[in-house]
């Protein structure tokens, strides 16, 4: 949509073709709550400044270098004016949010959500007199030599071929076609459960790929998040997601600990858990927590299990209640030991309580499992978008591949947003800097495809 309106605000007719029905158009954007951007200070919606030395160092941390570094300095450089243009469209936002999300300062969240976001961007089209289309399914491309010249859409029953002198790839990416997640993820992947929209299945990128566009990423990056192993195939959104993690234990099948769980502050560390949970048998881990904290992190859509024992907790969920125990006591032991023992459990920040002598360590908010009644939350690998993509330069234009391998840039294809993800987000992730993309290189390619039309 920002593509779109960018075109037609430049004077160029746009149609813009929606796999999707009406009423679930704009694909992962309808379960999206802010946008992180940099910006010098305060205002009515984040409390401080987030300058862009600052975001670029948050990126090149989550994602350890993995990413184009050119093209994510120009993704951050040109974020800073993307709240004032999502409010000249009608994007209202909310007075900042503070507590567990620890993203008041970077982050603003778009009051009403993703929907809210959406149904101003679609009314701006309609008023700017774009054609919107909805159950049109792109299924092939006509390209030549880099050249888009038409498209093959299944609308109303019928094939239509739709001409076009330009085209905005803005299809998201592959995660809703489990054969295709299996290329990177094996069979794990059918374990998964995809958070974001059904429609999203790739058809794009894997007809962009076949004309020989460049890609970005590996078919097993995404964002993976833990979820509620109970939630709905498709399409649980926002509301699937369980912030237990950093205040818990997590446990496997055999009840055993596989990762630091207080590593950093969970939206830095998020999106790594569904990566570390596809790992595990059967793609489920269990959160462990306490009366203590069961209050300090978001109330879940789906209640815990329940118990006054850590055995009867074992029960519920289906492990092996010695071995809960176990590593209950184990843990429990290796808390408040050494220099740790005077100092303060601090929710919502790097506390710097530990355990010592365990393995693996849990190196925050460390403290005894203890005080019923214990709390056990299922969780499974969620996955929003996949990251493996096409190449794209500052102009947004997709690359091709040319003679000995060298990047050729389309002439008139762009694209943006989850389809040209993998060019910012090689691995790793962090809050709201998808929506960042899709909103940057979205006005981006806009502006180019209207520009190669005019001239």
């Amino acid at each position: 949509m920002a593509a779109a309106i960018t075109a037609r605000e430049r004077g160029v007719k746009v149609l813009v073709l929606e796999a999707a029905p009406k009423d679930f158009r704009g694909g992962n954007t309808r379960h999206v709550r802010n946008i992180r951007y940099a910006h010098p200070a305060a205002t009515d919606f984040v409390t401080g400044a987030y300058p862009v030395d600052e975001y670029y160092d948050d990126l090149l941390r989550v994602t350890q270098g993995n990413t184009d570094k050119e093209l994510s300095r120009f993704l951050i450089e040109k974020s800073e004016d993307s709240a004032d243009w999502m409010q000249a469209h009608g994007v209202k936002f909310q007075p900042p949010l503070s507590g567990t999300i620890g993203l008041d300062r970077t982050n603003a969240f778009f009051k009403g959500g993703g929907k809210q976001l959406l149904n101003a961007y679609y009314t701006v089209a309609d008023d700017l007199g774009i054609d919107c289309r909805y159950e049109a399914e792109v299924v092939d491309m006509k390209i030549e030599d880099g050249v888009f010249t038409a498209a093959r859409v299944k609308y109303q029953g019928a094939e239509h071929i739709v001409e076009a002198r330009a085209i905005v790839i803005a299809a998201g990416g592959f995660q809703a076609d489990t054969e295709w997640l299996k290329e990177g993820w094996g069979e794990a992947a059918e374990g998964f459960l995809i958070r974001g929209t059904g429609y999203n299945k790739g058809r794009m990128l894997r007809v962009l790929m076949d004309h020989g566009a460049q890609t970005a990423a590996d078919a097993d990056q995404c964002h993976a998040i833990a979820i509620d192993a109970r939630s709905p195939k498709c399409d649980g959104g926002i509301a699937t997601r369980v912030d237990c993690v950093i205040y818990s234990i997590m446990v496997n099948r055999q009840a055993q600990r596989f990762y630091d769980e207080g590593e950093d502050i969970w939206p830095k560390r998020y999106a790594i858990w569904g990566r570390l949970l596809a790992k595990q048998e059967d793609q489920i881990a269990y959160g462990i927590v306490d009366a203590k904290v069961n209050d300090l992190f978001m109330p879940s859509m789906y209640p815990p299990l329940k118990s006054d024992t850590i055995r009867g907790l074992a029960e519920q969920l289906e492990l092996d209640p010695e071995a809960l125990e176990k590593t209950v006591a184990d843990y429990n032991a290796a808390c408040r030991q050494g220099d740790n023992k005077d100092k303060e459990f601090t929710p919502g920040v790097l506390d710097g309580l530990s355990t010592e002598g365990l393995e693996p360590a849990k190196t925050n908010w460390a403290q005894p499992i203890d005080t019923p009644p214990y709390y056990g939350y299922p969780l499974k690998t969620g996955i929003t978008f996949t990251y493996l993509g096409v190449k794209v330069d500052k102009e947004a234009r997709v690359q091709f591949e040319g003679q000995g391998g060298r990047s050729v840039p389309a002439a008139n294809i762009f694209a943006a947003g989850e389809v040209m993800s993998g060019n910012i987000l090689g691995q790793g992730y962090a809050g709201g800097v998808g929506m960042a993309i899709g909103n940057v290189f979205g006005r981006v390619a806009g502006e180019g495809a209207a520009r190669h039309v005019s001239n």
